[in-house]
């Protein structure tokens, strides 16, 4: 062999060897391979565990079809004919003759009932899956007992309505299912609670041995008129299960009533409780999600006793062994609520907020969670009825609502966020009162809020003299406050100087805290509107000038950025009322500031006054814009009195009145600075006493 043989030889080989190499599968690719004929093997293994070995006929065996017979018959005798099981496909009839026929959906077809049994079907796989769902749809029913009839039937939706609401009923649990407020919208559309499957309430209906939930059943429905409909479980024996709904007239409340007969065959007589569960997934209905999740809890209401809930700012459940009279999903400015006749043993809440980045996160805000035990005889006609309010949180309704429970005070009218004890009992005698009142003769409420900041700022005017007049006093004493100041100076004398300052003020009649006194006493007012404007429903959707709701911001700008450390506070935008209010509240400092005594103020105290109310304007730009316009109207009042007050009351009339305070006896003109000087006196007096004491002790030792 030549040279030029061998080179050639040598070249198809490494042509041959390079060609293997890149054609030959990598360890990855291998271990793919394997795991897909893996998969095959596996899924083929899964159709012969379903269908039976290829080949092999499966058939219905003679006590199949007994069972299968025994629970069409039984289903037939509870006015039924005939079952679908959904879930295999299969439907199953018993005919006039008692005879089964049907067929039975598979995937790629479909077969009937009697060539299963004749041994027609060719394919033996298709023939051994559909034996299989009929043998599944058999357990199954035989597994429902005095149910079976009812684990499978046809959804039907019943709409019972009145002027107020609209509420659908489904056939499929039996239960409430959707709510519609006529008079409210949300997002352009019909306000709607919930609909679909975002609110469902079961009762558990148990023997010995099993344990049935409503919602999983279908009820036969029947709409006697617009106002009444009526579920029914229809049982063997005659046996009847069913709840009555009835809306009462011009109310948003639904009367719901347990009805049955017959039932004492169906479950026994020991058994003295039945379960009741309930779970709504809130919908979110605001344009601002922060405040409405905020406003959102669960609340109950102990028989006899007051009214719970559940944090409204985060997760949170809760347990109680109390009866209880009602529970409810609270909205912030819509519920639903549940209330018992009689009463309901115990109860566990639990609240879970949707997450950001949970699908729903958009439209949803809590998933709500209640188990309670009611009360319950199978001989009783009647064992349990209800009330469901499903509507706004507006106080004047709420409180209406008493009448549907004569044995105790409902107190719904706790649904609305209004603040503690004090702020509560002012808004509740005082603002909302006024607040109707205005309602019934204005359409707008931002004519309203003006009126009711004004009839505020009069009842309060005395408080506001008295505050000026006080400024103005310490402000024209302030160079004797001086004098004292130079003429006992250190620490060594203060107590001397602190004596002669009260001894001045009681003279003059004035006080430091005259200026402060009559603000504190306004405080609990400007707390309980702080608290009233944000849960007023009154405000939902009506506009004023530029403002859209004034139960929302009043945005005129955003941006899609997030401000760091302050963005869950002021949010991404800037609304206009609360700017206004802003710029009011720092003129209003200024004059505040300018009619103080400089030489009393402590160091850095005017930069904290004035920062003041930029700190108002990042925590309320995100509040409802009514709030707003509320405290930018009542600082534009306050800012007037002022002036008022400065035009009606000169500096001479100051220092007359200081000077007839001077002229008076001291028996007169003893008011809390005399008190408080005359306790300085007694105080330094002690002092002293102590000092001479230790003194002669010391030199009695000596």
């Amino acid at each position: 062999m030549d040279k030029n043989s061998i080179t050639g030889m040598i070249l198809m080989c490494a042509v041959i060897f390079g060609f293997m190499r890149l054609n030959t599968p990598s360890q990855a690719e291998i271990e793919a391979q394997r795991h897909r004929q893996d998969s095959i093997a596996a899924a083929a293994a899964a159709d012969e565990a379903t269908a039976g070995v290829i080949g092999r006929r499966d058939t219905l065996a003679a006590t199949d079809l007994e069972r299968l017979h025994s629970v069409l018959a039984t289903m037939a005798t509870a006015d039924s004919a005939a079952a679908t099981i959904a879930d295999g496909g299969v439907t199953l009839t018993l005919d006039a003759n008692r005879r089964v026929v049907g067929t039975i959906a598979l995937k790629d077809t479909t077969v009937t009932y009697s060539d299963i049994v004749d041994g027609k079907v060719a394919d033996a796989r298709l023939n051994n899956l559909a034996v299989l769902a009929v043998k599944n749809a058999t357990a199954r029913y035989l597994a429902g007992g005095d149910f079976a009839a009812n684990l499978s039937g046809t959804e039907t939706i019943v709409t019972l309505q009145n002027d107020s609401v609209a509420v659908d009923i489904n056939s499929h649990g039996g239960m409430i299912a959707g709510a519609t407020l006529k008079a409210y919208t949300a997002f352009g559309k019909p306000l709607q609670l919930f609909k679909g499957n975002e609110n469902t309430m079961s009762f558990t209906l148990a023997n010995n041995t099993q344990r049935f939930e409503t919602k999983d059943l279908y009820f036969t429905p029947e709409q006697v008129n617009d106002s009444t409909a009526v579920m029914s479980l229809n049982l063997a024996g005659g046996a009847r299960w069913s709840l009555r709904y009835t809306l009462v007239p011009g109310t948003y409340m639904v009367r719901m009533e347990l009805e049955q007969s017959g039932m004492d065959h169906i479950i026994p007589t020991n058994i003295s409780t039945i379960d009741f569960k309930w779970n709504q997934l809130m919908s979110r209905h605001e344009e601002g999600k922060m405040f409405e999740e905020r406003n959102s809890a669960i609340y109950y209401k102990s028989a006899g006793g007051g009214v719970s809930y559940l944090s409204e700012t985060g997760n949170d459940d809760d347990e109680t062994q109390d009866n209880l009279k009602w529970m409810a999903a609270k909205n912030q400015f819509f519920s639903t609520v549940l209330i018992a006749d009689s009463v309901m043993v115990g109860g566990k809440f639990e609240s879970t907020s949707i997450d950001k980045g949970d699908p729903r996160y958009d439209n949803y805000l809590k998933n709500m969670t209640f188990a309670t035990t009611l009360p319950y005889s199978s001989l009783s006609e009647r064992p349990a009825s209800f009330y469901v309010f499903l509507g706004p949180n507006r106080y004047p309704l709420l409180s209406s609502y008493d009448s549907f429970s004569p044995d105790e005070d409902l107190d719904l009218t706790r649904l609305i966020s209004l603040g503690w004890a004090l702020f509560r009992w002012i808004n509740t005698w005082v603002i909302i009162p006024i607040f109707t009142f205005l309602g019934k003769f204005i359409n707008s409420y931002g004519i309203i809020i003006l009126l009711l900041t004004i009839i505020i700022k009069l009842v309060l005017s005395p408080l506001t003299f008295k505050s000026y007049m006080s400024q103005a006093k310490m402000r024209l004493l302030a160079p004797e406050i001086a004098e004292i100041n130079n003429k006992y100076p250190g620490d060594d004398n203060a107590m001397k100087r602190q004596q002669e300052t009260m001894k001045l003020y009681s003279l003059a009649g004035a006080s430091p805290f005259g200026g402060c006194l009559p603000m504190l006493l306004q405080m609990p007012i400007l707390i309980a509107m702080f608290t009233f404007f944000p849960s007023s429903i009154e405000l939902r959707g009506q506009s004023f000038l530029w403002a859209a709701d004034l139960s929302a911001p009043d945005k005129i700008f955003e941006w899609d950025t997030q401000i760091p450390l302050i963005s869950s506070y002021f949010g991404n935008h800037i609304s206009l009322f609360c700017l206004l209010m802003t710029v009011t509240n720092i003129v209003y400092t200024y004059l505040t500031m300018q009619s103080q005594s400089q030489q009393n103020q402590m160091p850095g105290m005017k930069w904290m006054m004035y920062l003041m109310p930029i700190m108002f304007l990042v925590f309320f730009n995100n509040y409802a814009s009514g709030l707003s316009y509320y405290y930018f109207i009542s600082l534009l009042i306050t800012i007037a009195q002022t002036y008022l007050c400065r035009a009606l009351v000169s500096e001479e009339d100051v220092q007359r009145t200081i000077a007839e305070n001077r002229a008076k006896p001291a028996s007169e003109r003893q008011g809390c600075m005399g008190r408080l000087a005359e306790a300085q006196k007694q105080q330094q007096a002690m002092l002293e006493q102590q000092q001479r004491k230790q003194q002669s002790h010391g030199k009695r030792r000596r």
